[in-house]
């Protein structure tokens, strides 16, 4: 019986959801899917939807099952069994702490005068989760000093997480419990499921993945993300001393050309060579 297994944990838009501009390599979803399929593999995704909008996206897709998901920026993890999606309360109450007992009705009340921010629709909050829509033409450094400051008068801490909808051409913002991120949920699930670290890999494209990529666990980021991005990571892996958990998909390899699934894919070969046997039986 092989010692190897992986935990997986990947995002999900333009990383093994080819929804970018880049072509997707016509066997890379397929190849994924069966690697993922296999025993030795624990698959997490790794998202900022939230659980409907992740399952459709699985369903349009013919993404494979994961065993876990990490959903709304990382306020909710669901193990999933049989297709059922069961929250892990643990985690609830660990990012619970952060806020001190304050409600998501609070945190919206104590926001509501900050110019610029609208609240985005009921199915995009959570109970540790609050967001917003901000303009692009915004000075979003100025409206988030504004919340940090209002934030903090209460004695909540919080993550503000930043994003763009390109093709809505609108400015997204989460406010979340300090410790309710993609990278804090992956290093929850590691250690509640007892991986060590060279047994871990994260896949992502864009900026609110860089807290993990620049991190100390493995991460491949796919060659379709943003000259930016990649240069960013580079910086801020190499500023932190983990130039070498960071990988930058580049078609080397499996024969693929790195975008989305190829490029996870292509950061299982670098970073878990013993699974490369597995990786080349899918080679059509």
């Amino acid at each position: 019986m092989s010692d190897l297994r992986l935990l997986l944990c990947t995002d999900m838009d333009r990383t093994v959801i080819p929804n970018g501009r880049q072509p997707e390599h016509p066997a890379a979803r397929r190849r994924f899917a069966d690697f993922c399929n296999r025993p030795e593999v624990t698959l997490v995704y790794v998202t900022g939807r939230h659980r409907t909008l992740a399952q459709q996206a699985i369903k349009n897709y013919v993404l494979p099952e994961p065993d876990y998901a990490i959903t709304d920026v990382g306020t909710k993890i669901y193990r999933v069994i049989d297709e059922q999606w069961q929250t892990w309360e643990d985690w609830e109450q660990e990012i619970a702490k952060d806020w001190h007992g304050k409600s998501y009705q609070d945190i919206k009340q104590l926001l509501d005068t900050v110019p610029g921010l609208k609240l985005q629709e009921l199915s995009k909050q959570n109970t540790h989760k609050v967001s917003y829509y901000l303009p692009l033409h915004m000075d979003t450094l100025e409206v988030m000093d504004h919340m940090n400051d209002s934030l903090q008068k209460e004695g909540i801490a919080a993550s503000l997480i930043w994003s763009v909808d390109e093709p809505k051409s609108i400015g997204l913002l989460d406010v979340l419990p300090r410790n309710a991120t993609k990278l804090h949920a992956i290093e929850f699930l590691q250690r509640q499921l007892g991986y060590h670290l060279n047994e871990v890999l994260f896949a992502g494209d864009s900026g609110n993945d860089l807290p993990v990529l620049i991190s100390a666990i493995p991460s491949v980021l796919v060659a379709n993300a943003a000259d930016e991005v990649k240069e960013e990571a580079r910086q801020l892996a190499l500023h932190n001393g983990h130039e070498q958990a960071l990988y930058v998909a580049e078609a080397s390899g499996l024969s693929m050309n790195g975008n989305y699934a190829a490029g996870v894919l292509e950061g299982v070969w670098h970073f878990a060579p013993g699974f490369r046997d597995m990786l080349q039986q899918g080679e059509a």
